[in-house]
């Protein structure tokens, strides 16, 4: 099958959620774009874009590194952070390597299609912006929060986020993929500083409200300390919404396997809590509920299945093919 013919998938989000999973994604025939927050403004990531004023490489890199199809020793030497002690301490190599070939090439999305090349990467990787952004968050109590790494730290509720500049546009190439698409997946990831960033860029949240493609968020499993605590499934969806002009989505995906007892204690010492599902609230919402136990356990860390999720991702396009070819 010809990549013309591939069905034409557009995951958007960024965090440690994205590269779950865009892993499980890229072993199936798919023409796959990710499109990747670039709000960072932490650690390593954050250093560079305020020394160099460039996007925050670091979410571009960790999602470079999971569609990449190198040697295992390539990968970990693309993702080694230094602790050296000296000024090097803290940075990763691969944010290392794209601001020097951002710096070679003069362009942030030209150093990250070398760069893809260089890692064999399967699929295409856009940044949610060609340019420097900072996250806003408005708080309940009226106060205003600057910063991605920030926000969470206040743990106060959040009433809406926003960015500067407020007129920030997206790559041709971000629309054209939209356009195109089959499924656009939303998530997994933190809220309001990994997905929400992507869509507060006016042209993609337009296109998103406008394109006949099925699109599908990837809730997550753990309410999140400073971002969604207390949020079931459907305050996920409304939160989204809160930020749109149109209710956009099609379907969610959910978790319906427990949680050990062991890992809900350490959970709750930070006050999260598993994501109810009301599925009365969703399907009121007018979304397709899909749900499974979609779970996995790194060491006392809960995390998306990588394999399972993509498995429900691809068997929706499947579905959506069959239906086409039906006339349905």
């Amino acid at each position: 099958m010809s990549s013309e013919q591939l069905p034409k998938v557009v995951v958007i989000g960024g965090g440690t959620g994205l590269p779950v999973l865009l892993r499980g994604l890229k072993e199936y025939p798919l023409d796959l774009t990710a499109i990747v927050t670039v709000a960072d403004d932490g650690g390593s990531s954050g250093r560079l874009r305020d020394e160099l004023e460039i996007p925050a490489p670091g979410d571009i890199r960790n999602v470079l590194a999971a569609l990449s199809d190198v040697e295992p020793l390539v990968e970990e030497l693309f993702q080694h952070r230094f602790d050296t002690g000296n000024e090097l301490t803290g940075h990763s190599l691969g944010n290392l390597l794209l601001a020097a070939m951002t710096s070679i090439t003069g362009d942030f999305v030209h150093a990250i299609r070398e760069m893809s090349k260089v890692l064999n990467v399967r699929g295409k990787v856009l940044p949610a912006a060609n340019q420097s952004v900072v996250l806003h968050a408005k708080m309940q109590d009226g106060s205003i929060v600057t910063g991605e790494s920030k926000i969470p730290e206040v743990n106060k509720k959040i009433n809406k986020v926003f960015l500067s500049p407020a007129d920030v546009k997206p790559l041709v190439e971000t629309i054209k993929a939209i356009r195109r698409a089959d499924l656009i997946v939303l998530g997994p990831g933190s809220l309001y500083t990994s997905i929400l960033p992507n869509l507060l860029v006016q042209d993609i949240c337009n296109e998103l409200c406008s394109t006949k493609a099925k699109k599908v968020y990837v809730c997550n499993v753990m309410t999140q300390p400073g971002e969604t605590l207390g949020f079931k499934a459907s305050d996920h969806i409304k939160a989204l919404y809160n930020h749109m002009p149109c209710a956009f989505l099609d379907a969610i995906i959910v978790n319906n396997a427990p949680i050990p007892a062991p890992l809900k204690k350490k959970y709750q010492v930070e006050q999260a809590q598993p994501v109810e599902y009301d599925r009365e609230v969703l399907l009121k919402l007018g979304l397709e509920v899909i749900e499974d136990q979609i779970i996995q356990y790194d060491g006392s860390v809960i995390r998306h299945d990588t394999k399972k999720v993509a498995k429900l991702v691809y068997s929706m396009l499947t579905s959506l093919q069959g239906k086409a070819n039906t006339g349905v």
